[in-house]
């Protein structure tokens, strides 16, 4: 009996832990099937034409996801460039530059700026953030860089840029972590090797460790953009929601998963429920094309092998 009962045990954890594990794939393919069985009346009446179409009119029964394309693609690609730039500068200066004891504090403050929620980062933005850019910075960009597309028109608060900065904060720690981890990842014997050539600090950032961890850079870069691309509650908040396409980023604007979160509850007919169930899958299917690109990039992420290579010259040597 007691080996027929733990042979009975083994076997039912067996089937618990693959009930448990196929349970994640179902659960994806029947979110799936729902926005597509949902979307279908939207896709029938609009076709292709729905994603190239610009105009987005509930009352008259007009609908077009360009606006939001655009407004993704433009707020996500703004923010990437600023996160990474400051990301990247954060991490080497942990990892490289910084004293012992200001480390620990500035990643615990990391941690911190992950874990607060999407509508406190919004609610910050519209009453802090958005009055000092109006105040400072805005002006000083008009007066400076007003003679571009992009800092031209009246500046109302909410905006593209408002929004911008608001999704480069969130996105920060995050792209921060990966590239701390990218650069403690870099062998210590390949960073000394280039301090013994006489390299400066900065020589041995770009030549020891920037070459080594780029591809796992852009990988934490794209990593970010499907963050980016799904950020909803703070960017609604800031962004303006305004369903058209323009340079200005002092203008408001609209993205996927804003026009999800502020329009579905309030839906006025079943094409118009179609319509956002059909953004909902180009805002899914989006984030995890971006998402699987990204596992693949930091995952193929392979170390050098020195012992190999150090291992080969000496046979050389020997040889000769």
């Amino acid at each position: 009996m007691g080996k027929l009962s733990q042979k009975f045990n083994d076997h039912f954890f067996t089937l618990l832990v693959y009930i448990c594990a196929l349970s994640l794939p179902f659960l994806l393919v029947f979110a799936a099937l729902e926005l597509v069985m949902h979307c279908l009346p939207s896709a029938a009446q609009f076709g292709i034409s729905f994603i190239f179409n610009r105009d987005w009119n509930p009352v008259a029964g007009r609908f077009g996801a360009l606006p939001f394309l655009y407004g993704t693609a433009m707020s996500s690609g703004i923010s990437l460039t600023l996160a990474s730039f400051l990301g990247l500068g954060t991490a080497l200066f942990l990892t490289e530059f910084s004293p012992q004891w200001i480390q620990k504090p500035l990643i615990m403050l990391l941690q911190i700026m992950s874990a607060v929620p999407s509508v406190v980062w919004g609610l910050w933005a519209m009453f802090e953030l958005i009055p000092w850019l109006q105040k400072y910075v805005v002006p000083f960009l008009k007066q400076n860089l007003g003679f571009l597309p992009f800092f031209q028109g009246d500046f109302y608060g909410v905006s593209m840029f408002s929004g911008c900065l608001i999704i480069t904060i969130m996105i920060l720690p995050i792209m921060i972590s990966i590239a701390i981890e990218m650069i403690r990842s870099v062998p210590s014997l390949y960073k000394e090797a280039v301090f013994a050539l006489g390299s400066t600090q900065w020589e041995s950032v770009k030549i020891g460790i920037l070459p080594f961890i780029k591809k796992g850079l852009f990988g934490a870069a794209i990593l970010g953009l499907g963050r980016a691309i799904g950020e909803a509650m703070a960017v609604t908040m800031v962004i303006g929601n305004k369903p058209e396409i323009s340079l200005s980023l002092l203008s408001p604007a609209y993205t996927l998963s804003s026009v999800l979160a502020n329009e579905f509850a309030e839906s006025t007919s079943k094409l118009h429920v179609s319509a956002l169930y059909e953004i909902a899958l180009l805002l899914g299917g989006i984030t995890i094309v971006v998402n699987i690109l990204a596992q693949i990039l930091i995952h193929g992420l392979e170390p050098l092998d020195f012992s190999k290579l150090f291992g080969k010259e000496r046979t050389k040597e020997n040889s000769t």
